[in-house]
């Protein structure tokens, strides 16, 4: 197997950040580049009067996402586990499992480095699982780290 690209998501949290290791560990062991990429997903309006001042408009909310993601990803990205190592930034926007799929494939990646959050019972039947669905629909292997139960909280 030759490993030559990294796939590896991220949603910045402690959590979804724990595959960082994983794919650098990887990449310095094959010489192969890491494709960091990190999803927007489209917001959904809500109906409704709630009482509060208005809201901000989609389109001021997603700008804002996309100002954070532009600060933090560098900060991800171009840390001290990745020092050495060729590591392309990209930000997305879309549903996040099929946006990973998307640039797998557009991107030719050997493999995807995904982080789970590690949800059960109900917790994954509302947010759902996008390392699930990546593995169900990636034409690359996908390798999934999974936080200890003592990094995963209660």
């Amino acid at each position: 197997m030759q490993i030559r690209s990294i796939l590896l998501p991220t949603d910045f949290s402690e959590c979804g950040n724990y595959a960082l290791s994983y794919a650098t560990s990887l990449a310095r062991r094959f010489g192969a580049s890491i494709i960091c990429v990190h999803v927007i997903e489209p917001m959904v309006t809500t109906v409704g009067y709630s009482g509060m001042t208005e809201p901000l408009p989609i389109a001021d909310i997603t700008d804002q996402l996309e100002d954070s993601a532009e600060r933090e990803l560098p900060k991800f990205a171009e840390g001290e586990e990745c020092v050495g190592l060729k590591v392309e930034q990209l930000i997305v926007h879309g549903e996040a499992a099929s946006e990973i799929v998307r640039v797998a494939k557009d991107r030719k990646v050997d493999l995807i480095v995904i982080s789970s959050h590690g949800r059960t019972g109900l917790g994954r039947i509302l947010f759902g699982s996008t390392a699930e669905a990546v593995v169900r629909h990636a034409s690359c292997p996908v390798l999934v780290v999974k936080p200890s139960q003592e990094e995963q909280g209660p």
